[in-house]
């Protein structure tokens, strides 16, 4: 991706409207932009495609400056369905960096962007002090990560497959390990999740019962 000049003072107070990014202490909002390289896309560029691994040309954690991001995927019967349309100071794309799994999403310039792209050695490097995982806790809540989870095991995990099985074979107490959280947290918010319809749980398998709703509970990846 083309490099683009420094920050802009507008450039900063879009990123510091934003109320995770604001409510970081100093220290660490200073360590993320030092460590993020400034690019520009062309409308029609795509950061990252689904399916793109962890160290594939260009890869990290996001900020967007300027312009539309759409995060999109294919359904089953090949139409697009977008997921969402990411507008200035939003964040993204830190889950495959933090568990390692490939993309589940499309993201496509809707217009000519400015990003900040924290590569993944320096995310992780980032990730090392304590101030900035839990910030990263809290952009990316729990039921979030439940939901990227099971759609990743939907897809075959380490295949990644295009095509969404509408149950996973899981027992709660070996999801709770994947997540690195108490079976009892866990089954909290499995249990919201379903009273909410959009899973079903059965005997060492949870079925999804409505992933378009799932998807846009998983955000952007």
């Amino acid at each position: 991706m083309p490099h683009a000049p420094p920050l802009s003072p507008a450039h900063r107070r879009t990123l510091e409207g934003n109320p995770w990014f604001a409510a970081l202490p100093a220290a660490q909002r200073g360590a993320l932009l030092g460590a993020a390289e400034r690019v520009h896309l062309q409308r029609g560029a795509m950061p990252f495609r689904q399916g793109d691994p962890v160290g594939a040309a260009g890869s990290g954690f996001y900020g967007l400056l300027a312009g539309t991001l759409k995060i999109s995927t294919l359904r089953d019967d090949g139409r697009e369905a977008i997921l969402v349309l990411l507008e200035p100071g939003n964040w993204f794309g830190e889950i495959t960096l933090i568990d390692g799994s490939p993309r589940t999403h499309d993201a496509t310039a809707l217009t000519g962007v400015d990003l900040l792209v924290v590569p993944p050695f320096a995310f992780a490097a980032q990730m090392a002090d304590p101030v900035f995982a839990n910030a990263m806790a809290t952009l990316r809540g729990l039921r979030v990560r439940v939901v990227h989870r099971l759609l990743a095991l939907a897809r075959g995990d380490a295949t990644q497959s295009a095509t969404l099985r509408p149950s996973v074979a899981v027992p709660q107490e070996a999801l709770a390990m994947m997540l690195g959280v108490t079976r009892q947290t866990l089954s909290k918010e499995l249990n919201t999740l379903a009273q909410l319809g959009l899973i079903g749980l059965r005997y060492r398998r949870i079925e999804l019962l409505q992933l378009e709703a799932l998807q846009r509970v998983g955000g952007a990846n």
